[in-house]
């Protein structure tokens, strides 16, 4: 009986990225649809419902690269994945019913978190992984789009800003330290 080879530190450490990777755009992509779930009901909010479907196609769109990605790297995605997308479309539909501020509010935190993890890939990427870093480094160009997209619609504004922000960035850095190994 053969027992199979753990890969090294570095490859170790690349599929622990990709896998983190995947599960954000995931949790990304549902939490736009659970935002999309309110606002697309609501005819006089079609204005939002339009712009988060624009985020969330950019979104989908990392998600499809990280699968492409995962399955030509063998890396396995997270096995939270049914959470993610539970608390993700929750996350979406309670800050959308908390109005638009709010779920602008939601994706500003998010997009504050993934933008500066995906600038520390860029950096540890650089040298061993130039292609890959030129695409998260692109992904990260477009968070940061959404990012202040986010604050030009009122993010800021929300109620209880600071609050929801604060607990929306605490989720999503616990939510990459799991999805590194789970």
């Amino acid at each position: 009986m053969s027992n199979p080879q753990k890969p090294g530190p570095q490859a170790q450490r690349l599929a622990d990225m990709l896998r983190v990777d995947h599960a954000g755009e995931y949790g990304a992509v549902a939490i736009y649809r659970g935002q999309r779930a309110v606002f697309d009901k609501l005819p006089h909010k079609a204005r939002m419902a339009a712009l988060l479907q624009e985020m969330e196609d950019g979104e989908a769109h990392h998600l499809s690269t990280f699968d492409q990605l995962l399955a030509d790297r063998k890396v396995r995605p997270t096995l939270l994945a049914p959470i993610w997308n539970a608390a993700g479309f929750g996350l979406g539909a309670v800050t959308a019913l908390m109005g638009e501020k709010s779920a602008m509010a939601c994706t500003a935190a998010v997009e504050d978190v993934i933008e500066k993890h995906y600038g520390e890939q860029v950096e540890e990427l650089a040298e061993k992984e130039p292609e890959l870093a030129a695409t998260v480094k692109q992904f990260r160009e477009d968070e940061l789009g959404h990012k202040h997209t986010a604050e030009d619609e009122g993010a800021h504004q929300a109620p209880f800003y600071r609050l929801l922000s604060g607990a929306i960035k605490i989720g999503c850095r616990t939510a990459i330290k799991l999805a590194e190994k789970v």
